[in-house]
């Protein structure tokens, strides 16, 4: 595909006309193929799912799939369904190359079953990055809440009591480990370390480097640090290397008091084993953006536990979103027709 004069690219996920219009004036040597007829509408900025309740007619069907078939890229996975992505990827042998609207769409990816020459002919990247600042400001305010007392907070101010006074943790004071350090692991490493916390972050990389990092260790060696830690964030992408690490084992040895965030996905923590640490104080505190299974059930103790903060996977959207997605989409698109690297490639190991 490199050296090609222009890229035929169809939009697969509901896509408002500004975000449109920006990527083909970031890059007018893409043809965008989008017919919003056969999205399922848009409730509401970067709904990249669309209405669950739409349905293509049978011809409409037909036109969505011949378009899909006729473009050398794909923007977003079709209907968000691997199954859909699997029978593009065999019925169109020009397409080259598909751009999830998700972060972690690289689970996706996997679950659609593609051969290994299939993973090779075509180069899927994510939009990994671009919630970064959003989910970092989520995990600041678990972080501030745990610190503050928050959970006492609220308790006095619905008994209306004025309470005696009591010693807050100073959070620039405080260590904090942070799970995973892709592109949402560095935005919060970031604005930890303007607070003034003493950061350190896993890596598969011994050597790695990072200004807003204190030391990086791996994730052989989280026993061996965790209990040091005031607040534990989670950034992982859910695979089946990390599925579980934040279990009984490593919960055991977590400092008593600590801040637990998870933003990252909720397959890697065991539920069951967190909910026991909270009921017993070794973790004061924990803001929840993301479960193991989604939504939470009713039945979940997390909803009645006073010491948990639940967002219902919503702390990555912003009114921004759409467009960072499309502006990351367009300068990767220019990689490609210039030959160069591109951004956010999924690992089609372990598919993140």
């Amino acid at each position: 595909m490199p050296g090609q004069k222009h890229l035929r690219v169809a939009v697969a996920n509901p896509l408002h006309e500004e975000s449109c219009r920006l990527i083909t004036e970031r890059e007018p040597r893409v043809t965008l193929l989008n017919d919003p007829s056969l999205l399922p509408p848009a409730r509401h900025i970067a709904d990249f799912s669309g209405d669950p309740e739409f349905r293509r007619t049978p011809e409409q069907q037909r036109q969505f799939e011949a378009l899909l078939d006729s473009a050398d890229a794909l923007l977003g996975i079709p209907d968000v369904d691997p199954a859909a992505l699997a029978r593009t990827v065999r019925s169109n042998p020009r397409l080259r190359w598909v751009h999830t609207t998700s972060a972690g769409g690289g689970q996706q990816v996997g679950k659609a079953g593609l051969s290994p020459s299939e993973l090779r002919r075509v180069t899927f990247t994510t939009s990994a990055g671009v919630h970064g600042s959003s989910l970092s400001e989520f995990v600041l305010l678990g972080i501030l809440s745990g610190a503050k007392d928050l959970p006492r907070l609220l308790e006095l101010k619905s008994r209306r009591e004025w309470s005696g006074r009591w010693m807050s943790r100073q959070v620039s004071r405080q260590k904090a480990l942070i799970l995973g350090f892709g592109g949402i692991g560095r935005a919060v490493a970031r604005s930890l370390t303007a607070l003034g916390m003493h950061v350190t972050a896993t890596s598969r990389h011994a050597d790695a480097k990072h200004p807003d990092v204190d030391r990086f260790v791996s994730l052989d060696e989280l026993p061996e640090v965790i209990g040091e830690m005031d607040a534990v964030v989670c950034a992982l992408p859910g695979t089946d290397l990390t599925r579980g690490i934040v279990g009984e084992r490593l919960l055991a040895l977590v400092k008593p008091g600590a801040t637990f965030v998870n933003v990252g996905r909720g397959s890697v923590v065991d539920e069951s084993a967190l909910i026991a640490a909270l009921e017993d104080g070794r973790i004061a505190f924990a803001a929840l953006d993301v479960f193991a299974v989604e939504p939470l059930p009713e039945a979940s103790p997390l909803w009645t536990l006073p010491n948990v903060l639940i967002s219902p996977h919503t702390a990555a959207l912003a009114v921004d979103e759409e467009r960072a997605v499309a502006e990351l989409f367009a300068d990767n698109a220019t990689r490609l027709l210039d030959g160069e690297p591109l951004m956010n490639i999924v690992d089609t190991v372990e598919f993140y």
